[in-house]
């Protein structure tokens, strides 16, 4: 059976041979910061160019479904395009930055994380929680796999939180009331 994780690590695995610079959120990186849990896709955002893009579908040609054209369109359009692991199934799903200021800290507050055997960089627990938490505004608040992770990791970071970063960020991306609302509920 072929470890799924091993298409999110030769995924990051050509974004690092390119030079792209890149994080890992969503579940994989609240995983990370909280409690382990298992799934079959993971969320990167890569600063990935144009010129770029061939020789990233040449380095996963062999065992990923790559769509150069999907990819180009989302670079484009600054959203996302997948990549899909053949013999696991894992999915990749990679956003290209939208270029705001909140976005501009992620970069300096990312951190390494060994998966298996491999270094791989992660967003911060802070930035985790303010995504999701966006991600859980967007969903209409409904997703408790969202809002679960997001308890996880407060529980589980508590006190090495930065409260000031997280109430700062979270009132610039609209989540202050979510983020206070979280906070209560871990009792912190």
């Amino acid at each position: 059976m072929v470890d799924p994780m091993e298409g999110l690590l030769r995924a990051v695995g050509a974004f690092d041979a390119l030079g792209i610079p890149y994080f890992v959120g969503g579940s994989i990186a609240s995983s990370e910061h909280g409690i382990k849990r298992t799934t079959m896709d993971a969320d990167v955002v890569a600063d990935m160019q144009s010129d770029q893009v061939e020789v990233f579908a040449a380095i996963l040609h062999d065992g990923f479904y790559v769509d150069e054209e999907m990819i180009r369109d989302a670079i484009r359009r600054r959203s996302s395009f997948n990549i899909l692991h053949l013999a696991s199934g894992f999915k990749v799903d990679v956003f290209i930055p939208k270029k705001r200021a909140y976005e501009d800290q992620i970069w300096g507050r990312r951190v390494q994380r060994t998966i298996g055997s491999q270094l791989i960089t992660v967003a911060s627990a802070e930035d985790i929680i303010l995504a999701k938490l966006e991600w859980y505004r967007l969903g209409n608040e409904v997703s408790s796999r969202q809002w679960g992770d997001v308890q996880v990791v407060i529980k589980v970071q508590a006190e090495r939180l930065d409260r000031d970063y997280l109430r700062r960020w979270a009132g610039e991306i609209g989540v202050s009331d979510l983020l206070e609302k979280a906070l209560a509920e871990a009792e912190l």
